[in-house]
């Protein structure tokens, strides 16, 4: 009973989270002969007769698991659907504006779907193969029904083993082109196609129920070419190097007879040690091109080429999360230009459906990677990716278990284990605060606060002293590494969650929450000194190991280390270097928060040298280093090691906002031993611009400030400088 009554909350909780469809007309459309199969391709096509051609027209498409769509002939959607599903038992729909690529008379619509069929870290599979569609408008109504004609499209197949691993729901692509239906999308096309079956109306298929994409659809880059291609000794293989670490799909045009293989994979297909995913194909006679639409991504996209096939041309298409960088930081230090240049490039190789962890081992929305990729877009990105992180915090949220569990990577059709502290910081000050404040965004609040409530006071429990307990989880995770002192970990991630929760109490006028968090974080304030401090570190009574630089730095981030402690934390942190990159991010906040802005620079350049010296890596690696000096498999291209992008504009320009959106801001520097540096943000109210110089003794501070918008200037000594809108240089 208890169970089912959760299953209630949750349709509840989704219908007030999303735009749900309701009263749709169209049908799930499949074939007959479709059986759902992992890696399962169906192609779809409808010619429609317009008598005019209206203003606008909104098709609202949804599969499982991904579509191209053509219009006319013009592709108008590269790789249109997400990864399934806002919720158990639901799946996204996205809506395209069609009317731009329609005409007067006949018009042919085509649509090739992959139905992945399996589930993995970032996916539940519904089951399903199939297709819905629905374009309604005054005297225009297209819909999926009978009326549409397809196939089962086998000239898509499974390659042989090695397979991708478990972890990903896609399945490496074979296209044998002596199978193709050479022009089905095109609207000349004049071949024979199946009768597309009705499997069931939309409400009640598998596939679920249906919710409007919260994010933009995907951004193509189209066809480029190489920077460079290579031939192997032995010229079988192609080495085609690509300008920086992307998302791309391989394009190759030969000359060949029918029967030979061409195999397709970049640099990364055994990234973090797991083979992800790769695409063959097999030629038919003459000449002849293809483009395998699975992503994948890596330096370099290698092709091997049987001999007597001739390679006429070679190109890529980078896709990728529709959102631009902003201006980069730039400072007199080379160094740090190209840290926060390769961050920002990783920042943005780890986004797609969700934010993820790695874009090759996993794909998977592992919230202790996204609470440090979310920080960082607020200053690389504009503010269409701040939908990212909300469809995340959505989606964690709602696939929290009956039992008032919420774990990540969230959806997944194969994992629900949690690990408590990464669940702590999702929740908590550097996760949904962090995304409220930045973005000025507070529509989730209402809709996840007592499901958060029910976590941090139903899950999680305080010992007689207030300080709270330890709990093994499905996985107690603090961090890769050694010298892990959990239990300081677990006081300060909860004491940052029950911050967060009391802000979002006061915005709710929920004033008896207010005062029990209040007097919860009294508690762990009052008695963590006692319990933990040693003289010199903060360290756990039953803790063995050596003082743990992760502790030291998050009892300065959250509030619980007083002031006075800083001289012995600072030795601490000279002296401690246990952290992965992913709480290295932390330990240089602290850093600068206890004003050591020397330190803070001098450590981020001695931990991300050896990883900056490969300079043929455009993107910041999981671990310190490669092989057996990375962490968990040791992925090149992993989200959570971008920490120094944020400190960098952040904390050494020392832009932050002071009210929600950068409504108001504070521009107070630490340059530490630097000269000059400049960053900008693009803030829901407006582009940002500071640049910092030192001469001598004396600081210049140059701010470009929005229209309506406020900004305090600091100076390391002296009283504060306000400014309204506009440009302004300031001198202390």
């Amino acid at each position: 009973m208890k169970n089912y009554l959760w299953i209630i909350v949750m349709t509840i909780c989704l219908t007030s989270t999303f735009s749900v469809a309701q009263e749709r007309k169209g049908k799930w459309l499949s074939f007959e002969n479709a059986q759902n199969e992992p890696n399962t391709w169906l192609a779809f096509r409808k010619n429609v007769q317009l008598d005019m051609v209206p203003k606008s027209l909104t098709a609202h498409i949804a599969v499982d698991s991904k579509y191209w769509l053509w219009i006319n002939d013009r592709l108008v959607v590269f790789e249109g659907g997400l990864k399934r599903g806002p919720a158990r038992n639901a799946a996204y729909y996205d809506e395209v504006e069609i009317a731009p690529f329609l005409r007067e008379g006949s018009n042919t619509l085509a649509i090739l779907v992959w139905h992945f069929g399996k589930d993995g870290f970032s996916h539940a599979n519904s089951g399903s193969a199939g297709l819905w569609f629905e374009a309604v408008a005054p005297g225009i109504e297209i819909i999926s029904d009978n009326t549409w004609r397809g196939m089962i499209y086998d000239a898509y197949q499974h390659t042989e083993a090695p397979h991708p691993n478990y972890r990903l729901p896609e399945s490496n692509i074979r296209f044998d082109a002596r199978r193709e239906v050479i022009g089905w999308n095109k609207q000349s096309f004049q071949g024979r196609m199946n009768q597309s079956l009705i499997i069931n109306d939309i409400r009640d298929v598998p596939i679920g129920r249906l919710v409007k994409r919260p994010i933009p659809l995907f951004k193509d880059y189209g066809l480029s070419e190489y920077v460079a291609v290579r031939k192997s000794e032995k010229g079988d293989t192609l080495f085609c190097r690509l300008p920086y670490n992307c998302h791309i799909t391989p394009y190759i045009k030969v000359k060949a007879k029918a029967g030979q293989m061409i195999k397709m994979q970049t640099d990364n297909y055994l990234g973090g040690e797991s083979p992800n995913v790769r695409a063959e194909y097999i030629t038919r006679d003459g000449e002849q091109e293809y483009e395998s639409f699975g992503w994948m991504n890596g330096h370099e996209v290698w092709y091997v080429i049987p001999e007597g096939v001739e390679a006429l041309d070679v190109k890529y298409r980078e896709t990728g999360y529709n959102t631009e960088f902003v201006d980069p930081f730039r400072c007199n230090d080379p160094f740090f230009n190209e840290l926060w240049k390769r961050s920002a490039r990783t920042l943005y190789i780890t986004m797609r459906d969700s934010y993820m962890d790695c874009p090759d081992r996993e794909r998977a929305q592992w919230w202790g990677d996204q609470v440090n990729e979310l920080g960082e877009a607020f200053y690389a990105l504009t503010p269409s990716s701040h939908q990212l992180a909300l469809k995340g915090i959505h989606e964690l949220m709602n696939w929290q278990r009956a039992d008032g569990v919420i774990f990540s990577p969230a959806p997944a059709g194969n994992w629900n284990k949690e690990l408590p502290l990464q669940m702590l910081a999702s929740v908590g000050w550097y996760g949904f605060y962090t995304q409220y404040f930045y973005s000025a965004d507070s529509s989730f609040v209402p809709v996840i606060y007592d499901r958060l409530r029910k976590y941090l006071h139903e899950v999680w429990e305080v010992d007689e002293n207030g300080l709270a307990i330890a709990r093994p989880g499905d996985w107690n995770w603090g961090d890769w590494g050694q010298n892990v002192d959990i239990n300081v970990l677990t006081n300060c991630w909860y004491y940052l969650a029950l911050k967060a929760e009391r802000e979002f109490a006061c915005q709710l006028g929920k004033n008896a929450d207010v005062k029990e968090i209040q007097g919860m974080m009294q508690n762990i304030a009052e008695n963590f000194d006692s319990q933990f401090w040693t003289g010199v570190a903060y360290r756990s009574p039953d803790y063995k190991g050596e003082n743990d630089d992760r502790s030291q730095a998050m009892a300065v981030v959250s509030g619980l280390a007083p002031k006075g402690r800083y001289p012995a934390l600072l030795k601490a942190l000279k002296k401690e270097y246990h952290a992965s990159p992913y709480m290295e991010k932390y330990v240089l906040e602290a850093l600068f928060l206890m004003n050591d802005a020397n330190f803070a620079l001098e450590r981020m350049k001695k931990r991300y040298e050896k990883m900056m010296s490969y300079e043929e890596y455009t993107t910041l690696f999981e671990g310190w280093g490669i092989g057996p000096e990375g962490f968990g498999g040791g992925t090149i291209n992993h989200a959570w090691s971008g920490g120094p992008l944020t400190m960098l504009s952040q904390k050494v320009c020392g832009i932050e906002p002071t009210s929600p959106g950068f409504r108001t801001f504070r521009v107070a520097p630490q340059m530490g031993f630097l000269k000059e540096a400049s960053a900008s943000i693009a803030s829901v109210n407006g582009t940002i611009h500071v640049s910092v110089s030192i001469k001598g003794r004396k600081m210049t501070v140059n701010v470009n400030v929005p229209e309506g918008v406020t900004a305090e200037i600091v100076f390391p000594k002296g009283k504060p400088v306000f400014v309204s809108s506009g440009e302004h240089t300031v001198e202390n």
